[in-house]
């Protein structure tokens, strides 16, 4: 696969191809000098992956990405006390890269001081960690790269000339892909192959007007624009061969292409001006989003993204069409205080899996409801976390989540009510990595990089993978970044481990692209939470009872008839049945009122992450559990006080 060796065709890539053959087995220090994009970690993979060092740690740190204070203690570690806030000794990277491979990404952009203290460490292969005396040994090959012009920044006294003679053993220069022009079709296959395979999309061909757009275009971007305009061709393509137009390249020979397209765009507005029809606005626009949503496939997050506008702004033009149902629907100025007060709504969020998607694709809910004056309005969200800040903005008034989301949500003052809990359902979250990844055991996460949605169910399945290991969050490196599976090429350069839930969890173990390493099997419980805004549910107090009989109705229907339930689901989600079925069956979908033992996991996940720092403040989950007649309330409250 190109993340893990480069693809190389024409003779002067054959050739640059054969340098790294001769460099991979040694040790010697290597210097890879390149524009942005042209693969210069993808090489620095290729000397690990070929070199003998090949089953130890390959690490990388972007230099230009360390903060100026604790950069030092970043690179060469510190011992406890070091600074405010080091309370225990932390090896750096030179450490965590013990016996294997680091790579020095954006080396330009170290500080002059920084500097000093990498040439002696490149001399001597020792470091010394901040707040200590000792020097520790190191046995780590170290690759640079940068994409600066040393030669002039040593002229400008921002580089140090004696650590470029010393990094400058072997230098890999990157030709851009402007200079590789027999490598693009090469590329541009591999890139369509992959990302129709992770998308679940019939195989891409290009027409030979697309191809030679392709060979023609400069590439400013170089190897990740190529991989992007690709990747957004098999997105937005609904045919199987993709012609130029779905590449959406900028015209080569014009000097302005921007201001001639602007040119004909204003064109065309001016002539329909010209003609006196009514609702020109309204027909422009409909015209806009209904092409845009035809071109998509109906969906709503790409059609919003092809047309440049928010998710919200296009479901409120899509509401004017009467494709959805408004938000709030317009009511003359005579009506507005003649409008029946009975009429409510409810605003759920929702993540398209489990009861609440299944709910959703039914339609059941807007049924049960019509009659009692309620109007049901959905909102979808990637994640717990998104879901929780909306129900904190009042932007939705229920929805449901994982353990730990409700808990930071607490933390940032989000007046919440637990209204119900699902069983545990330990096997739906998981760390997986790649099939071909070195890292096998727990231990192997110390100084690799951690894809998290910060605040998400899987936050406290980390920290509970890592006390097992007897890591902590600090012999790790957390990326935090949203959900997302099928992954990039890029994401698979960018990060060593993905913290991961389902349905995406199955749906990748199904396709065999990724490998657990750890599930949440004896580690966490993995309760799904109902939620309310507090002042909703005291108003509505009538509404929460008959939603959950909704839920649990759901909740049977899906245990009755799994399949057809993910079968719903996938015309929701784009995931296969399969998958679908299999995340399904992990998990229990009956929900049931709050009970004092759930109430006391969640307290005990709550004072664990205060106690890492990890939350701002202190916070008692009784303090917002809903209580309703049938839950026994006196009994309750006295347990839980």
């Amino acid at each position: 696969m190109l993340h893990s060796e480069p693809v190389l065709i024409d003779p002067a890539s054959r050739a640059f191809q054969s340098l790294l053959d001769k460099l991979a087995p040694t040790d010697a220090t290597v210097l890879i000098v390149g524009e942005t994009g042209t693969g210069k970690e993808v090489v620095a993979r290729y000397l690990h992956h070929h070199s003998p060092r090949r089953h130890q740690p390959f690490l990388a740190v972007n230099c230009g990405a360390l903060t100026e204070s604790l950069a030092e203690a970043e690179l060469f570690g510190h011992e406890k006390g070091a600074f405010t806030g080091a309370t225990q000794g932390h090896p750096g990277w030179f450490e965590a890269a013990e016996g294997g491979t680091l790579l020095l990404d954006e080396i330009g952009e170290l500080s002059l001081p920084l500097q000093v203290k990498l040439l002696r460490v490149l001399q001597e292969r020792e470091i010394t960690r901040v707040g200590s005396r000792r020097p520790v040994k190191v046995n780590v090959r170290v690759i640079a790269a940068t994409h600066v012009d040393l030669a002039l920044a040593i002229r400008e006294r921002r580089f140090r000339e004696d650590l470029y003679y010393r990094l400058n053993i072997a230098i890999v220069a990157l030709p851009p892909l402007r200079q590789r022009q027999q490598d693009i079709p090469l590329l541009a296959n591999h890139f369509l192959s992959l990302y129709a395979r992770r998308l679940g999309r019939p195989a891409r061909r290009l027409a030979p007007e697309a191809l030679a757009r392709l060979t023609e275009y400069p590439w400013p971007g170089n190897i990740r624009e190529l991989e992007n305009t690709l990747h957004n061709a098999v997105l937005l393509s609904r045919e199987e061969e993709i012609g130029p137009a779905q590449l959406r390249l900028t015209p080569l020979g014009s000097p302005e292409p921007a201001a001639a397209a602007s040119s004909e765009l204003e064109t065309f507005i001016q002539h329909q001006l010209d003609k006196p029809e009514e609702d020109l606005w309204q027909k422009v626009t409909g015209a806009l989003v209904r092409g845009a949503m035809a071109h998509c496939q109906d969906n709503q997050s790409q059609a919003a993204a092809l047309l440049g506008i928010s998710r919200h702004s296009l479901r409120t033009q899509l509401a004017h069409l009467g494709v959805i149902k408004s938000r709030r629907q317009p009511t003359p100025l005579r009506q507005t205080f003649s409008a029946s007060r009975s009429s409510r709504e409810l605003r759920i969020g929702y993540q398209r899996f489990g009861n609440l998607g299944v709910l959703k694709a039914r339609q059941s809910l807007e049924v049960a409801f019509a009659g009692l004056g309620i109007s049901v309005l959905w909102s979808e969200f990637p994640a717990g976390p998104q879901l929780l800040h909306a129900l904190a903005c009042r932007e939705i008034d229920f929805g449901t989540t994982g353990e730990a989301p409700p808990i930071f949500a607490q933390a940032a003052s989000s007046d919440l009510l637990y209204v119900a809990w699902e069983p545990p359902a330990p096997r739906s979250v998981a760390m997986v990595v790649p099939q071909e990844s070195d890292i096998r055991s727990i231990a192997d996460l110390r100084g690799r990089r951690i894809a998290l949605n910060k605040g998400s169910n899987v936050h406290w399945l980390l920290v509970q993978i890592l006390e097992d290991a007897g890591l902590s969050l600090n012999d790790v490196k957390v990326v935090y970044t949203p959900p997302k599976y099928p992954l990039t090429a890029s994401d698979y350069l960018s990060v060593d481990a993905w913290m991961m839930w389902d349905p995406l969890l199955s749906d990748a173990e199904l396709r065999g692209e990724l490998r657990v390493v750890a599930s949440g099997e004896g580690r966490v419980n993995n309760h799904q939470f109902y939620l309310s805004h507090r002042e909703y549910a005291a108003r509505h107090a009538d509404i929460m009872p008959r939603l959950l009989d909704e839920l649990t109705q759901t909740g049977l229907f899906i245990d009755r008839q799994r399949r057809e339930a993910a079968r719903l689901l996938s015309t929701e989600l784009g995931l296969s049945p399969a998958a679908l079925e299999q995340a399904l069956a992990r998990r229990s979908h009956s929900p049931r009122p709050m009970a004092l033992s759930v109430i006391r996991d969640q307290q005990t996940i709550a004072d664990r992450f205060y106690a890492l720092g990890i939350l701002n403040r202190p916070i008692a989950v009784r303090d917002a559990v809903w209580y309703e007649e049938t839950l026994g309330d006196a009994r309750l409250l006295s347990a839980i006080s």
